[in-house]
């Protein structure tokens, strides 16, 4: 399979999943279940193989061809000298034959790093020039105010902030309640990963795609979905709304874009006693 993307259809719209690479991450049971009790911890990585060493965490934007725009949906890390494995999303489009001046729409899910770093290029220009960025306004407020950025706690992201999101404030709408951004794309407000976090609903004809982004960051957070990670802002909401959107995905059996779950995290919440279970779409070899 190609790791770098993989085409679907969603109706008679046409997706990509597109890779912008990976970074290894240190201690990752801790850093993704961080309230897991430790022996139901330990249990559920057996059960799920979890391979703690040399474990990456994958980054998978979306691109939603409706045939009257192209929309991406995140940027990716971006080029950063200290991550070789990253920022690879302009590359991997060129290669499927699509320049970043065709992207009309670009949906920014959050503004953790990871899904903004690729916003502008090395001169601080948006990457992609003919595009409309959008984002929700709780989310903007919340990452470019001076009381997010003076907190050493989030020292990690004033570089991405003021690179990828103020120097081109221009190019934002910041919106304060859901609307369909382009025909059959929906934002769906899901606070808890961040303050301003955003799902989307993709629908053409009879299918539809949920598009989940970090709301799940492994198949063990359908398992067990009270367990959250160090990166969820508010965890008691993270866990509402997961247990929210996973319901309805299992109900509606909608295919689920997720942006960590090994490429091209694409598959299906099955419901599981309580919970849900995983299941990854079938890929072609």
């Amino acid at each position: 399979m190609n790791s770098s993307s993989f085409h679907f259809k969603v109706g008679k719209f046409k997706c990509m999943a597109i890779s912008d690479g990976s970074i290894p991450i240190t201690n990752p049971a801790q850093v993704l279940f961080m309230n897991a009790p430790e022996k139901q911890l330990s249990q559920a990585l057996r059960s799920s193989n979890f391979q703690g060493e040399g474990f990456l965490e994958v980054f998978t934007c979306l691109l939603i061809q409706t045939g009257e725009h192209s929309v991406l949906v995140d940027t990716g890390l971006g080029l950063i000298d200290s991550v070789p494995t990253s920022g690879k999303l302009l590359q991997n489009l060129h290669a499927e034959g699509i320049e970043p001046d065709e992207i009309d729409t670009v949906i920014i899910s959050h503004a953790h790093g990871d899904h903004i770093g690729g916003n502008t290029d090395s001169n601080g220009q948006a990457t992609f020039p003919q595009a409309e960025y959008y984002m929700r306004k709780e989310e903007w407020d919340f990452w470019t105010s001076e009381a997010t950025l003076t907190n050493p706690k989030f020292k990690w992201m004033t570089d991405f902030a003021d690179k990828n999101l103020l120097q081109i404030r221009d190019r934002f709408h910041l919106l304060s309640h859901d609307i369909e951004i382009v025909p059959g794309v929906n934002t769906l407000f899901a606070p808890g990963h961040t303050p301003g976090n955003m799902a989307l609903v993709i629908k053409s004809g009879v299918e539809q795609l949920l598009y989940l982004g970090d709301i799940v960051l492994h198949p063990i957070h359908l398992e067990h979905p009270d367990w959250y990670s160090e990166p969820d802002c508010l965890p008691k909401k993270v866990v509402l709304t997961r247990r929210l959107l996973l319901e309805h995905a299992a109900i509606d059996h909608s295919l689920i874009f997720a942006y960590h779950l090994n490429f091209p995290g694409l598959g299906y919440a099955i419901a599981q006693e309580e919970n849900w279970k995983w299941q990854a779409v079938e890929i072609p070899e």
